[in-house]
């Protein structure tokens, strides 16, 4: 589905700096688990002020895997003042490149760095809050996320403003004002002639469909999950209704049927089609299964 490069492979096969930081002074949390990526970054400073650890624990894909870890590497024995300038360009290229599909992976990176200096400079007290009127609330992107991205990244249409903070990828409503947003910024009307791909394009055929959830469950799902002890099996489509059972962690969580359902049809709506509901059928989750799958 995507074209990965041999850095990120690298960072997602073998990646660096996963756990968290013992007594750390700086701790950043953002994303959520309903839109279906989270990551939490730590730190430790040095007697000069240098960042002499840092550590990451992350729910996502590939690339979510991959920033993160890239993002630890980036930023050891470098001041907060330094750290700071870390942007996302910043560690997409150190990649290599990203998708433009998975930009928002190394956005949701830039954010947590922020947010566990933030956490640092106020003693520990303050944790990070979004800023700004909530434009889209299907993912809880801000005004402030939007107009940052498009200004540090210079987009000009929705779709990439989509990409880069996944604003107007769920249900479009708020891609009028995201729109008008762009052409504030940009000082010019413009005009989006191409939204999510997926969903602009022709309908979907049954066999199509079954073929990109289940391309998108082994590889935006199932790798996140089996990192947790756990596992995805796709049981049957019926229309836009996705039957799914959990496996090992997953199937034993009491939580289970309101975050990781959540998780396998945010991620599904993403890739897929935003008509798509998930199921899950607890019968088939007890019966015993081979994880080798």
């Amino acid at each position: 589905m995507w074209e990965y490069t041999d850095e990120l492979k690298d960072h997602f096969f073998n990646p660096r700096n996963v756990g968290e930081v013992e007594n750390p002074d700086g701790v950043g949390e953002v994303g959520s688990l309903a839109c279906g990526d989270a990551l939490k970054l730590t730190f430790k400073l040095d007697e000069n002020g240098k960042i002499k650890d840092a550590q990451f624990k992350t729910f996502g894909c590939a690339s979510a895997i991959a920033t993160s870890s890239v993002l630890t590497e980036m930023i050891k024995g470098k001041t907060l003042e330094e750290a700071e300038k870390v942007t996302n360009k910043d560690i997409a290229d150190y990649l290599g490149g990203l998708p433009e599909q998975k930009m928002h992976c190394s956005v949701m990176g830039r954010e947590a760095l922020e947010a566990a200096i933030e956490n640092y400079r106020s003693g520990g007290k303050k944790k990070h809050e979004l800023e700004g009127r909530v434009v889209c609330n299907c993912f809880g992107v801000t005004e402030n996320e939007i107009e940052r991205v498009i200004r540090e990244n210079n987009l000009t249409t929705v779709e990439e403003v989509t990409n880069y903070c996944k604003a107007g990828g769920g249900c479009g409503g708020c891609q009028g004002e995201i729109e008008k947003t762009i052409e504030k910024i940009q000082g010019e009307k413009v005009k989006d002639t191409t939204a999510p791909k997926l969903r602009r394009g022709p309908k979907l055929t049954n066999i199509r469909k079954i073929q990109l959830i289940q391309q998108t469950i082994n590889e935006q799902i199932r790798p996140a999950l089996r990192a947790h002890g756990g596992n995805v099996e796709l049981i049957d489509v019926d229309g836009n209704k996705v039957i799914v059972a959990f496996r090992g962690m997953c199937a034993q969580c009491m939580l289970a049927e309101y975050t990781m359902k959540d998780v396998v049809q945010a991620r599904l709506r993403e890739f897929v089609s935003e008509e798509l509901f998930v199921e899950e059928d607890k019968d088939s989750a007890q019966e015993p299964h081979d994880h080798r799958e």
